[in-house]
């Protein structure tokens, strides 16, 4: 009799030892596909927003062809000098990608620090948000320096329909102002996951914006030279 109850002890123990093994394993499962989830959902937002990224380029170029093509074909092209301003503004700008990327670098060690001080951790998260919020004024600023140079414009006389030239100029900078505003409306979001008690770079969007950001940097850029080379 003793030996039996000791055997059925032992298949009980073994049923809930497999019981136990079995459910770590349908939790590790399912913890890996919502990692694979988490990851395709990543890939996705970044890569529609390189398809966003293509069609802002695509509209920019149609704008420049207009540009080239209105300046050549009449006489009554007038050239004038751009706001100093615009200058300024472009190191705002491309500052605020630097400050970007070291939000990015302080978010990315976070994972190493995890196994060696959660106060570490917390430390990096804090200053990455920090850097967040000064891309956020940076972002501010240039839209204000934007301002500006529209001010500055109309000083001398020039408005949007004053001529082809000076509306070309209003057009380029305000579209562009436009979606840079929507750069920080999505920073807002960004700042937003990443503040949550669960916020990580793969779950708040990080790559996408940081793709819109460096693109928006880059483009005025661009915009800067061929101003500088049509006004």
């Amino acid at each position: 009799m003793r030996a039996a109850d000791e055997l059925l002890g032992a298949n009980t123990l073994q049923a809930e030892a497999q019981a136990t093994l079995e459910n770590k394993s349908s939790v590790a499962r399912s913890e890996s596909l919502d990692s694979r989830a988490v990851v395709a959902g990543t890939t996705t937002s970044e890569t529609g927003m390189w398809i966003v990224v293509s069609a802002i380029s695509m509209s920019f170029a149609a704008y420049t062809s207009a540009l080239i093509v209105r300046q050549g074909a009449a006489s009554d092209w007038l050239h004038f000098q751009l706001p100093r301003v615009l200058y300024f503004n472009t190191l705002i700008l491309l500052a605020s990608s630097v400050t970007l990327d070291l939000a990015r670098r302080r978010f990315v060690a976070i994972p190493d620090t995890l196994r060696l001080a959660s106060d570490s951790a917390r430390a990096l998260r804090s200053d990455g948000i920090y850097w967040l919020y000064v891309t956020a004024a940076l972002g501010a600023i240039f839209v204000l320096g934007q301002i500006l140079a529209w001010r500055n414009l109309a000083g001398q006389g020039l408005f949007l329909a004053t001529n082809p030239s000076s509306s070309f100029f209003y057009i380029f900078t305000a579209l562009h102002g436009l979606h840079l505003l929507g750069g920080l409306g999505g920073l807002s979001y960004v700042l937003r996951k990443l503040a949550g008690k669960n916020g990580s770079l793969r779950t708040s969007g990080f790559g996408a914006f940081s793709i819109y950001w460096h693109f928006m940097d880059v483009l005025w850029v661009y915009l800067l030279l061929l101003l500088a080379a049509r006004m």
